[in-house]
């Protein structure tokens, strides 16, 4: 597999903080690789260090298999386009004329492209419209396409939909994956808006305290949050023994609940439990969001607490 971005035991030490510690991760090309952890993780100080705006203290990265200490880093991050923190754009100009100062900061030699770009973020329509009144989403999409001025193939958003109302987090979600789809733009999102990365990522990686906890495919994330029928009973062995005679796959949870990766037959559940002096006490369907898988694997009530606001 080919990948835009690569980390390798990536460290960033502050004084007596560390940011970043031992952080290994793979961007597949082509994917939108959801950046999963709670505020303080790591996150942003990974993507200032990739953008070059700060260094690691340790460990190393690569861009397109260029080394972070390599001189070619360079011309690997002209490839790429960033949205870090907050979109840098200037409010007293309108859409337009910050698209042209921006390509003027690349050394681009003409504005040819820039009408495209409007077009492509839905900002064709602002005139004179100056950003400073523009609306959250619509600051959000400018400084997305202020970052796809020069055509980079890998789009890195930090907390792209923060603080956005529904309106402008759809408008947010329906570019992102326009970009993906249709220019095959490699994107990487940080993200602690849990259900709003599930419908857009095609991969993950969990950090937490610095450190890549898990990465995975969505495939990967839908089969171990699969749907289920949570059961609860006064006989979990004689319900184990049932369901194995069925050849229906199940786990078992504590000494009363089973998770049931299959609807089975009630009459005939029901029936054979009986045989088997066993009652149903309950039967609901579950199945596990990526909020809950999050932190399940990190723990803990406070990093449960972050993942939901």
């Amino acid at each position: 597999m080919e990948y835009v971005l690569k980390t390798t035991d990536l460290c960033k030490h502050y004084r007596h903080f560390m940011a970043l510690n031992g952080l290994t991760m793979c961007v597949p090309k082509g994917s939108i690789y959801g950046l999963v952890g709670k505020n303080g993780a790591g996150k942003t100080t990974l993507i200032r260090l990739i953008c070059g705006l700060q260094f690691p203290t340790s460990g190393e990265f690569e861009l397109y298999g260029v080394k972070n200490s390599d001189k070619a880093i360079l011309k690997s991050r002209r490839r790429m386009g960033a949205v870090v923190e907050t979109p840098s754009i200037y409010l007293d100009m309108t859409a337009e004329e910050n698209l042209k100062m921006q390509y003027c900061f690349l050394g681009l030699p003409c504005f040819d492209g820039i009408t495209e770009l409007l077009n492509s973020v839905g900002l064709q329509n602002t005139g004179r419209k100056k950003a400073g009144n523009f609306s959250l989403g619509m600051k959000q999409r400018l400084g997305i396409a202020a970052a796809l001025c020069g055509s980079p193939d890998f789009l890195v958003l930090d907390e792209p939909i923060n603080g956005l109302d529904p309106q402008g987090i759809i408008e947010i979600r329906e570019l992102i994956l326009k970009l993906n789809r249709e220019q095959q733009i490699t994107i990487l999102i940080s993200s602690h808006i849990l259900d709003e990365l599930s419908r857009l990522a095609t991969h993950y990686g969990f950090i937490d305290s610095g450190r890549m906890v898990r990465e995975m495919s969505a495939q990967e994330l839908e089969a171990a949050c699969r749907k289920c029928v949570r059961m609860t009973v006064t006989n979990i062995y004689a319900l184990a023994r049932v369901l194995d005679s069925m050849g229906i796959e199940y786990k078992i949870l504590d000494s009363t609940a089973a998770d049931v990766y299959s609807k089975p037959n009630l009459t005939k559940l029901t029936l054979a439990l009986a045989k088997a002096d066993c009652e149903i006490l309950s039967m609901e369907d579950h199945n596990e969001n990526l909020e809950g898988f999050f932190m399940g694997l990190v723990g803990g009530d406070n990093n449960a607490q972050t993942a939901q606001r």
